[in-house]
């Protein structure tokens, strides 16, 4: 298959995004969830089109918190973390896309039931008339961050992860990874977050490209923050990496973290899970000084995008961010 999987800044036709139903999940924050996940929506629809998919029977509530400005389909769903369970889309060399249907098993099994989610990547591509490709592959589109010419980063602490492709080698999953998303070099970092139990160590908490060759990378500042060994080993493991054209990686550091309390326990916001949309970054915020910081640190990496903060506590208490919660689609000719 001579498709690849272009880079998150390239141009979105539109943004996918899955509206939160999971009162086993949420509890008591489901209604700061839902506001959280249309303040995302109206503020990315604010780039380019976002289109949200709802459960049977919540299409009209979801329309009546986003608003007539966010499209609005029914598909059955367990879950509304879209970034790990939607596909991912690639381009072929005659502008043709494609959208491929990874495996999706709830981060490990960590989640019942998931069946919903795993099929509504070939649903979802059958409702927009896009060409599917199906991948027998378990992988989750927070674990990896690609460059669109031919470069993906990833974690070993997920994406070899016993519950994920247990009869898979590092070799073999290098190999579909080449196959089905196009790329020619991973870099492996060893750690992903020490606290995200929930993903086994995503990389979109670690780091994230943001142009060719230019990688930000969360590093918090304080010592006594959990991560501050594992993301320093991550960082030199990125110092010493070359891309797949053999260029040497420009690294942006973003020290700032924000701790907080949701439902009487602590949670951190990560500024680094932010989406790049067309001519903008919607960033997650905690409603910490420490924001205006991180903000200006992203918007010092992407100087031809609008930044933009939005509340996303509860978010971090379903165990994601703003990059969780939505998939781009590509434009069918992207500018690079």
């Amino acid at each position: 298959m001579d498709f690849r999987m272009p880079a998150e800044w390239t141009e979105h036709e539109r943004c996918l995004m899955a509206w939160p139903t999971r009162h086993d999940l949420w509890g008591t924050v489901l209604e700061t969830a839902r506001q959280e996940y249309a303040d995302v929506a109206r503020a990315i629809a604010e780039f380019e089109p976002v289109t949200m998919v709802a459960p049977p029977g919540h299409g009209a509530e979801a329309r009546a918190w986003c608003g007539a400005g966010i499209e609005v389909l029914e598909l059955p769903l367990d879950d509304s973390w879209f970034r790990d369970s939607a596909p991912l889309f690639v381009l072929g060399p005659d502008g043709g896309r494609a959208g491929v249907d990874f495996r999706f098993n709830a981060w490990g099994g960590k989640h019942h039931p998931f069946e919903a989610d795993d099929r509504v990547g070939g649903l979802l591509l059958g409702l927009l008339g896009e060409r599917a490709v199906r991948s027998e592959m378990i992988l989750e589109g927070g674990a990896i961050t690609v460059d669109g010419a031919g470069t993906l980063i990833t974690t070993e602490q997920c994406l070899l992860h016993p519950n994920r492709n247990p009869g898979m080698s590092r070799a073999e999953i290098e190999a579909e990874l080449a196959t089905r998303l196009g790329v020619t070099k991973v870099i492996w970092l060893p750690y992903g977050g020490l606290l995200d139990t929930e993903t086994d160590g995503h990389v979109d908490g670690v780091c994230a490209f943001v142009a060719p060759g230019k990688v930000v990378v969360q590093l918090p500042d304080d010592p006594a923050h959990p991560d501050y060994a594992r993301m320093r080993a991550n960082r030199a493991v990125l110092a010493a990496s070359t891309d797949a054209h053999g260029r040497r990686l420009e690294i942006v550091d973003l020290p700032q973290s924000a701790f907080v309390e949701v439902a009487g326990a602590p949670v951190e916001v990560g500024y680094l899970n932010f989406y790049q949309a067309n001519g903008g970054v919607v960033v997650p915020v905690a409603g910490l000084p420490q924001d205006a910081e991180a903000l200006a640190v992203i918007a010092a990496a992407c100087p031809d995008r609008k930044v933009v903060g939005v509340p996303a506590r509860a978010l971090a208490h379903g165990g994601g961010g703003v990059h969780c919660i939505t998939q781009q689609v590509p434009a069918v000719a992207p500018r690079a």
